[in-house]
């Protein structure tokens, strides 16, 4: 009677595996097939997908989309500057958060409860596009290459994400390391960056990430300076002026033979799908090299996240 029972539970226990794992692997291809859709979609051509989409495979195998953007003008000076103010925005916005979630964190500096809630206050309230202008025209940072920097130094959100987690921290270590005479500057380059290393990743990621794709910033305070073209604005105005061009083509009634011409290489949707993968490939790449450490600072920061304002 056991054995039967025994037999029972693991064929039971067997067929549940099966449709777990089953189950597993169907939500596993509902996350890809996006990501798999845009790659084949931008190496196929544009007069096959228009009538045609690709399902699983290229329709019509050609590189053209990604010949078309590397052939653009300052297309590789683009990226040296999206580079750079990524790097750069990065290291200045991760270190200037993290010195100043430090200090939140200690009584003894000034106004500490003032300048906190204030910072909070900054989360909700906003001067405007209009007197941002006024503000990084007034110092100077118009077509300038530090207009991308200096104003995304600071980041309310990330310093409350380092603050709640460097409380966290036991402070018998930072007592230990002041008795042996090191000052706030010392404790927070030699105890406390490494022992955040996971919610300066998670930091560093969210910085990444928005210094990479942004290009509003481009548009409105370096559009006067080409030499400080960001990748992301020299696609933008690329995906605009294949769409504009296409509709334009579209409209015209007496151009059949030139709108088949067009169409081979311009398609606006591949043209998208393609500054897709262009854009994301930067974030995939580094992504999982700090997945460990950003996993681990997003659940550390959220266990005393309702406490931050209060502090």
């Amino acid at each position: 009677m056991n054995k039967k029972n025994k037999i029972q539970t693991s064929t039971s226990r067997k067929v549940f595996m099966i449709c777990d794992y089953a189950l597993m692997l169907l939500i596993t291809l509902i996350c890809i097939y996006p990501f798999w859709y845009i790659i084949i979609y931008t190496f196929s051509e544009g007069s096959q997908v228009d009538v045609n989409p690709p399902v699983f495979l290229p329709r019509g195998f050609t590189l053209s989309n990604y010949k078309d953007i590397f052939e653009l003008k300052g297309f590789f000076h683009s990226v040296l500057i999206s580079v750079l103010r990524t790097v750069i925005g990065t290291v200045a916005s991760v270190l200037s958060c993290s010195f100043l979630g430090y200090l939140f964190t200690k009584e003894e500096m000034p106004f500490r409860k003032f300048l906190y809630r204030f910072l909070i206050l900054t989360m909700y309230i906003s001067g405007g596009m209009i007197a941002s202008y006024i503000v990084m025209k007034s110092y100077g940072l118009l077509n300038n290459f530090w207009v991308y920097i200096l104003p995304l130094m600071i980041s309310a959100y990330n310093i409350v994400l380092i603050k709640t987690f460097v409380e966290q921290l036991p402070a018998s270590l930072e007592e230990s390391a002041r008795l042996d005479g090191a000052g706030y500057l010392t404790v927070f380059t030699k105890l406390i960056l490494p022992l955040s290393k996971p919610i300066i990743a998670t930091v560093a990621v969210f910085v990444a990430v928005g210094q990479w794709n942004s290009w509003f910033d481009n548009h409105i305070y370096t559009r006067g300076n080409e030499s400080l073209t960001t990748l992301q604005y020299l696609l933008y105005n690329y995906l605009n002026e294949a769409q504009r061009l296409a509709n334009q083509i579209k409209n015209t009634t007496n151009a059949a033979g030139m709108n088949q011409l067009v169409s081979n290489s311009i398609s606006p949707k591949g043209i998208r799908m393609t500054i897709t993968v262009l854009a994301s490939l930067p974030i995939f790449m580094v992504y999982p090299f700090m997945q460990k450490y950003f996993v681990k600072g997003i659940m550390v920061g959220a266990v005393k996240g309702r406490w931050v304002v209060r502090s």
